[in-house]
Order: C-alpha cells, then structure tokens, then sequence
C-alpha cells in the first residue's frame, strides 16, 4: 500500500503522461483531465466533447452543467467541491471527433482498450471503494450492456484488475437524450443519486458520516 506522498506522486506523474499521450490516431487530443485527485471515489464518463479540450477539464459544458446540479440539488455537493474531491476519468480521455451526420463520434473498441490501460492504472493508484459510471459506454466498462431502467437507481458490486469496489450508473447528462427528463428515468435518477449521498465513501469524504 502506497503512502499518501508516494501516491500523490504517482498520481501527478500519471496525469502528466496522461495529458502527452497520443497513442489513437483518429482521436483529437489534447487528453482531457480532472487533475490528480487523490480520492477513493471515481467518476467514469464516456469522452469529452468538443469544448472539453478547450476548456481543460472534463464535464466543461451544457452536459457538466446539468450533471453537477444533480450532485449539488441531490447530494449536496456543489461543482468545486466535487471536482477537488472525485477523480474524474472516462473510457476515452480525447474528443473522437463528430460523425459525418452529426453528434459525437463513438470511439472505437481498440480506441478503448488502448484507452482503458490507463484506467486500469488509476484504479491501482487509487484502489477506490465508489464508482459513478456516467452514460451507457461508461456502465458498459464494468458490467455487460442492459436497458438503464435495469440498472440506474441500483448499486452493483464489482472488480477491475484486482480491485473491488460498489459502482453506481447515472444516465448521461446530455441535453441530446431526453431520459433523464421524463419517468421512469427522472425516479429512477433520483433514487441512483440517493444511493450516491449515503454510499459510506461518499458521506466521509464530503464530511456526512
């Protein structure tokens, strides 16, 4: 087990390599990153949009926006609160740039395997007991792909590279997919939300236990 200034480090060095990685050529970096936030409590996100990149974190726009009123109006936790206190990763860290037709391009399955190998470190380094899988790509990385209204509103247990921990699945944010706006979804948000405020990693980081 690391000490507390031998994983700060590690985590620094890591987002750092993180930030200068370039290993899928049809991604646009730069990578986007939360910044090395030593937390047991992981927020997985699908990839960022165009605006991320610009802006230099991830959740930078209209889809952030709506995602920190919930943690804020449903957990109590305002935006700058949660972002100095979730490492915020994702299944894919550049912008895939958008489909011919419109909307963001999905990444590929080897953009995401690439991609996942530094998952995969950050849950080594930070060994977290809560995971918040935001979207259905994200949800996919932990457990086989259902209906939301199968899994939000649940809290499932499970293990990546030697590491357990409880994940909770959000719908995405987005102003695209009307799900969380209407029933079931906006029950079945409230009550995922719900499970987040009283997840014991939750209450002791954010001071509620």
């Amino acid at each position: 087990m690391k000490g507390a200034a031998e994983r700060r480090r590690a985590l620094v060095a890591h987002v750092e390599a993180l930030k200068a990685c370039r290993r899928c050529p049809a991604m646009h970096p730069p990578s986007v990153s939360g910044g090395p936030v030593d937390s047991d409590i992981l927020l997985v996100g699908q990839a960022p949009g165009d605006k991320e990149p610009v802006m230099g974190r991830p959740f930078a726009w209209t889809a952030g926006k709506t995602m920190f009123r919930w943690f804020e109006e449903q957990c109590g936790v305002n935006e700058a609160n949660f972002r100095n206190s979730v490492y915020m990763a994702a299944v894919c860290r550049c912008f895939p740039g958008k489909k011919p037709k419109g909307g963001d391009r999905v990444p590929a399955p080897d953009e995401i395997e690439r991609c996942g190998k530094w998952l995969d470190a950050e849950f080594r380094l930070l060994r977290p007991r809560l995971v918040l899988a935001v979207g259905k790509l994200a949800i996919c990385e932990f457990m086989p792909p259902q209906p939301l209204v199968e899994t939000i509103g649940k809290t499932f247990r499970a293990t990546r590279v030697g590491v357990d921990f409880d994940f909770i699945p959000l719908p995405h944010p987005s102003g695209a997919s009307p799900w969380h706006r209407m029933e079931p979804g906006r029950t079945l948000l409230r009550g995922a939300l719900a499970r987040v405020a009283a997840h014991p990693a939750w209450r002791e980081r954010f001071g509620c236990g």
